[in-house]
């Protein structure tokens, strides 16, 4: 059975991207590149109404370019018990209130049983920090909290 990814949407952001000079974010944009056929084909991979609209904010070029990415994945509903679930993630101190799409990012996959969500987000999501304080909340609200994870992880976990 295919695992269910959740794509959040700065996966979708390093993959349109123009390459970078950095060398870490050319790394990053690297792994994103090569696991974007896998998530079309050894995933059934997802993506939210948050991520189609944080997809298409900024420059109309990029965000077009993102938008037709994430055109293949079927969307989640984001229905009120995500919504919930990502209040408590936020007033159990998972994910800081300044930043309420991450804790809702997490919710909805939560709430639809998805198993990784796919994130670049370190400051928020995919660091050990974050993912344990999260874990715990989504678990003590009676649900599953996927793992949270990078590209690049789990390309190598695929490996």
């Amino acid at each position: 059975m295919k695992k269910r990814v959740y794509l959040e949407t700065s996966v979708v952001s390093y993959f349109t991207a123009s390459p970078s000079r950095d060398i870490l974010v050319a790394g990053h944009q690297e792994a994103t590149h090569e696991i974007w056929p896998e998530l079309e084909t050894k995933f059934n991979t997802f993506i939210s109404a948050l991520v189609y609209e944080e997809a298409g904010k900024g420059d109309p070029a990029q965000a077009k370019a993102r938008l037709a990415a994430i055109r293949p994945f079927p969307m989640l509903e984001i229905h009120q018990e995500a919504e919930a679930l990502a209040e408590h993630v936020i007033a159990d101190g998972g994910i800081p209130s300044k930043f309420p799409e991450d804790a809702l990012h997490i919710a909805v996959a939560a709430a639809h049983g998805i198993d990784i969500v796919l994130t670049w987000n370190i400051r928020h999501l995919n660091n050990p920090f974050s993912r344990k304080r999260v874990r715990g909340i989504v678990k003590n609200h009676g649900y599953v909290c996927p793992e949270i994870c990078s590209p690049e992880e789990l390309l190598e976990a695929e490996s």
